[in-house]
């Protein structure tokens, strides 16, 4: 019983060496912020060699631009804090014994709303209920509940039992050793999870503009509608790199976030 506490203890303890590790890593987590830094100084001295007309210069304005990026920005982060909300306390459920006869039910149904292609869960949610902001997030949400919810389950059921049984053999209510144990041990696992919903969403999010929900995909369908090729090569720049950027703050949460030790 001794060397299983003892093993508990050592994965949650600080790893020796993090900091000259994070200090190593420190170019690597820079390398992707210069890259996108260059690609937009790139679209912007584009930008300003093209004789704009009219319509090109009022579309790809500074407050246009704003305006479009803080909008995805807020669907993304909406959805993403939504999708959280439901499906961690939602694996914790499924993983318990007593509801294990309902999982199926729940995966099935979270299955579903990532295989329906993104541009038609947003369409049915406009014919049921209507569009503008909310029912995009709504859409996000339910497009990308899969990752989070299946990555609390798998890594909630791989931690190892042992570890579980010593902790109840030294006195840990189930509850205790659920927040003290379980969810410590998995969330790296959990952590990729949302990670990945992250990605998800904020590529969905191009697709808002189908129902009213405003974001960068706004910028390339007003391209797209009116034969403007330096509107769809500005919306498109401008998507990418928000992605990439969304991506690597969410690699940088994870590490923070990350149990030390694990």
């Amino acid at each position: 019983m001794a060397s299983l506490q003892e093993q508990a203890a050592t994965l949650l303890e600080p790893a020796p060496g993090r900091g000259a590790r994070a200090a190593r890593a420190l170019p690597h987590y820079l390398a992707l912020p210069a890259l996108v830094a260059l690609v937009l100084a790139a679209l912007y001295f584009y930008v300003n060699s093209q004789e704009l007309d009219t319509i090109e210069a009022r579309s790809i304005s500074f407050p246009i631009i704003q305006q479009r990026t803080l909008e995805h920005i807020g669907i993304t982060a909406a959805s993403t804090i939504a999708v959280i909300i439901i499906a961690v306390p939602l694996g914790i459920l499924l993983t318990r014994p007593r509801a294990r006869f309902i999982t199926p039910v729940f995966l099935a149904v979270a299955n579903t709303g990532q295989a329906t292609p993104s541009i038609g869960v947003l369409a049915l949610i406009a014919i049921v209920w209507r569009i503008g902001f909310g029912p995009a997030v709504v859409g996000l949400v339910a497009y990308a509940v899969l990752p989070i919810l299946r990555n609390t389950m798998v890594g909630l059921d791989g931690v190892d039992r042992s570890m579980i049984e010593a902790g109840r053999g030294m006195g840990m209510s189930k509850t205790k050793a659920l927040t003290g144990i379980e969810i410590p041990l998995a969330v790296p696992v959990i952590l990729a999870g949302i990670r990945t919903a992250l990605v998800i969403n904020v590529g969905t999010a191009a697709l808002a503009w189908s129902i009213d929900g405003g974001g960068l995909g706004d910028i390339i369908q007003t391209g797209l509608s009116l034969n403007r090729d330096v509107v769809v090569i500005t919306g498109a720049v401008l998507t990418s790199a928000l992605a990439l950027l969304i991506d690597w703050l969410g690699g940088i949460v994870e590490d923070v976030l990350r149990p030390k030790g694990l």
